[in-house]
């Protein structure tokens, strides 16, 4: 499909793609003297990127909002423009399609999702690596971006983005409910479920487990689950959802969202179950620490005072929750401007703007922001705690790393939602194991 995308958008697309070369800014007319040679070449060595300009997609989000409130700072020190286009999620993934696919050579710079796009991008050389980049500058310091992050970011030892914006998957719980009823906050699976029970009391609408359980949006979460039960989606290559493992971690989720979790629950994404948390009818609820706000807005929730955050519990495997890089700068590999590219992308990302960023509530991949009192006072402190803790030991993806990521989600969804139906969990695993399967040799063909 995307071989054909690509010719017949090339085709489509032939007239007026044509990318931004540097082009502005001229020389002075006649030399007047030494002092004004002298000018020119103390400007150029203070604007290295002088006359050069760049486009760059990026998502309309608070991180992008940052970014662009301190662009004539960087515009002024490089000496290049940037063309910051803001555009909407699904826009931006549809723009992409049309843009990288037809060979444009416009955006210079772009925002993706790693975990979603980074195979199909990188398969099509649609990606630029950034392994002769990112150590450049030492004062760039790489070696502090989260391993996780990173990992989520590389491919066949090529780092295909820089992230700009991370996902850690956390445990959420009511402070006041577990006082209550003297319950420690849980550091096993077996504690989670057994106080889960306890807590649960439907009659009165209270509920002791809330989480996603649509098929397709249900995998981020249970990722974690898999994970700390010693499985995973894939292994050397292959389905390895009906693992014994895999099977346990499945297992332990569906219990959870169907004998604690409300009514409707396979009707869920994170929206409706964080719903159902700032509306204070669960005891706990785990989701990725990025939507924490979603219920602890004043607005929005009427339990924001009562929350605690914690690293997710540990299964018989330990404790492995996901850390990733949500979304994440690229360079499109057809730009002809390649070094004002990694310019700005090394200027959004060096440790001043991420700090700035991660103020703004946008949970960042530097480990040294993380460290810093500025970097965290912005986040409740044992959110901020987990987060840290699972940056040094998250998994570093949370979904079946393919190029068809939709269609595989949905097969290993199905597994949770059978289970959660009643119906036999190993037979539903054999079933997806072999659609698994069957996407991932279909993606070796495109």
């Amino acid at each position: 499909m995307y071989k054909h995308l690509k010719r017949s958008v090339a085709a489509l697309l032939a007239v007026g793609l044509v990318g931004t070369m540097a082009a502005c800014g001229g020389q002075a007319g006649t030399n007047t003297g030494a002092s004004k040679d002298s000018a020119k070449a103390d400007t150029k060595s203070a604007q290295p990127f002088a006359g050069k300009k760049i486009t760059v997609f990026a998502l309309n989000h608070p991180w992008s909002d940052t970014i662009k409130a301190s662009l004539k700072e960087f515009e002024a020190s490089s000496g290049m423009k940037v063309d910051f286009q803001l555009i909407g999620e699904d826009q931006l993934s549809q723009k992409l399609a049309v843009q990288i696919a037809s060979g444009a050579v416009d955006p210079d710079v772009f925002m993706y999702r790693p975990y979603m796009d980074k195979i199909l991008y990188h398969k099509n050389g649609w990606t630029t690596p950034l392994n002769d980049y990112v150590n450049k500058d030492p004062k760039y310091d790489f070696a502090d971006f989260a391993k996780s992050s990173i990992d989520a970011s590389t491919i066949d030892n090529k780092i295909t983005s820089i992230p700009v914006y991370t996902d850690q998957f956390v445990l959420y719980y009511r402070k006041d409910i577990l006082e209550k009823n003297g319950i420690a906050v849980p550091k096993t699976m077996v504690e989670l479920e057994a106080a889960a029970k306890k807590l649960h009391d439907p009659g009165k609408e209270f509920y002791g487990f809330v989480g996603r359980g649509q098929r397709n949006a249900l995998v981020t979460a249970v990722s974690s689950f898999v994970f700390s039960e010693g499985g995973d989606f894939m292994k050397d290559g292959k389905a390895a959802i009906n693992t014994p493992e895999a099977i346990k971690g499945f297992q332990l989720y569906a219990d959870l969202i169907k004998n604690y979790g409300p009514q409707g629950v396979l009707n869920m994404s994170w929206p409706q179950a964080a719903g159902i948390f700032a509306q204070g009818k669960a005891a706990f609820y785990t989701e990725t620490a990025s939507v924490y706000k979603n219920t602890t807005d004043p607005e929005k929730s009427l339990v924001k005072d009562k929350i605690g955050f914690a690293q997710l519990p540990a299964g018989s495997a330990g404790t492995k929750p996901y850390s990733i890089a949500a979304w994440a700068l690229a360079i499109n590999s057809k730009s002809v401007n390649k070094d004002a590219s990694w310019e700005f992308m090394q200027w959004a990302t060096n440790k001043e703007m991420v700090l700035k960023t991660q103020r703004s509530g946008v949970p960042g991949p530097r480990n040294s922001v993380w460290s810093q009192k500025e970097g965290v006072e912005t986040f409740p402190p044992d959110l901020a705690a987990a987060i840290q803790e699972t940056m040094k030991i998250g998994v570093g993806h949370n979904v079946p790393e393919v190029i068809s990521v939709g269609e595989a989600r949905d097969a290993v969804g199905s597994v949770v939602v059978k289970a959660v139906l009643g119906e036999d969990i190993k037979a539903a695993a054999d079933k997806a194991n072999a659609e698994f399967q069957a996407i991932i040799d279909k993606d070796k063909t495109k």
